[in-house]
């Protein structure tokens, strides 16, 4: 991806090096738990924090240093953010809307949003409370070394499936998925929070076809954008860590459908094809 010298958003809100407080996880979620929710992008936020108060005497400097290469990760996520605001403003513009700007917080470690604490196993994540994305840019490595998804693209789809998440919360969709989940089986809830985070990965396909258009695109970067959504199917993971899949328990679709929906974004541009909820088949 050429972004080098191009312009870097002003929504950028950097809190690294700072920690947020301590982390309570309910539930009785164990480690494991949380290291698969951390391999799934876009998990609502809502769902896997437990609001608690900051404790006053947290708010240090984290152990861990902020280096050279992240900082180069910093433009270039401000980069891609400023890219996704054209985008989007062009879409919302196209159909007669007005496109609200999110901000992208960088934290190290664990942050505070308005959806709660979060810790960085949980992975990048949009908050509607406060219309933010969180990422711990160590993410990064982590995408690259665990998941085999490396390339500057695969880590521009991370915040364009995010973006993704924000645009559903300014149309509407989030609200209504959320009050059919309270009114339906936990199956059912998970079918829906699918077919949430497929028209996340479709919307990211729309950003990603936006930006081939304006040549910013190299050659191999739409590869590294599916690498990176196959990479992070519910089935794969499951297989992973399990050894089984539990189609039951799927929350963010499965690896040939975060690609289909992905490249049906990318294919066709517009976001009237991107009815996931409709859809006879995902």
């Amino acid at each position: 991806m050429r972004w080098r010298g191009e312009r870097q958003s002003t929504n950028i809100e950097d809190r690294r090096g700072m920690s947020g407080g301590k982390i309570a996880v309910g539930g009785g979620l164990g480690t494991i738990v949380i290291l698969i929710i951390a391999m799934l992008f876009g998990a609502d936020p809502r769902q896997l924090f437990e609001q608690v108060p900051t404790d006053p005497s947290s708010g240090v400097q984290s152990s861990r240093p902020v280096n050279p290469e992240e900082e180069e990760l910093k433009q270039f996520v401000s980069v891609v953010l400023a890219k996704s605001e054209d985008v989007w403003h062009d879409v919302f513009r196209q159909n007669g809307r007005e496109y609200r700007e999110p901000t992208l917080v960088l934290f190290t470690d664990q942050v505070q949003s308005a959806c709660g604490m979060a810790g960085a196993a949980v992975g990048p994540f949009y908050c509607p409370g406060d219309e933010k994305v969180y990422i711990d840019l160590s993410f990064y490595e982590e995408l690259r070394r665990r998941f085999n998804a490396p390339g500057d693209f695969a880590q521009a789809y991370v915040i364009a499936h995010e973006v993704g998440h924000h645009v559903q919360n300014l149309l509407g969709i989030s609200d209504r998925v959320d009050a059919a989940r309270g009114r339906v089986s936990e199956a059912e809830a998970n079918r829906l929070s699918v077919r949430l985070e497929l028209q996340a990965d479709f919307f990211a396909g729309v950003f990603a076809r936006y930006v081939q258009n304006q040549g910013v695109l190299e050659a191999g970067d739409i590869e590294e954008a599916l690498r990176a959504a196959s990479a992070i199917g519910d089935d794969k993971i499951q297989r992973q860590t399990r050894g089984y899949v539990v189609p039951d328990s799927f929350t963010h679709g499965t690896s040939e459908q975060r690609l289909r929906w992905f490249k049906k974004g990318y294919d066709t541009g517009d976001i009237r094809q991107g009815d996931t909820f409709n859809a006879p088949s995902l």
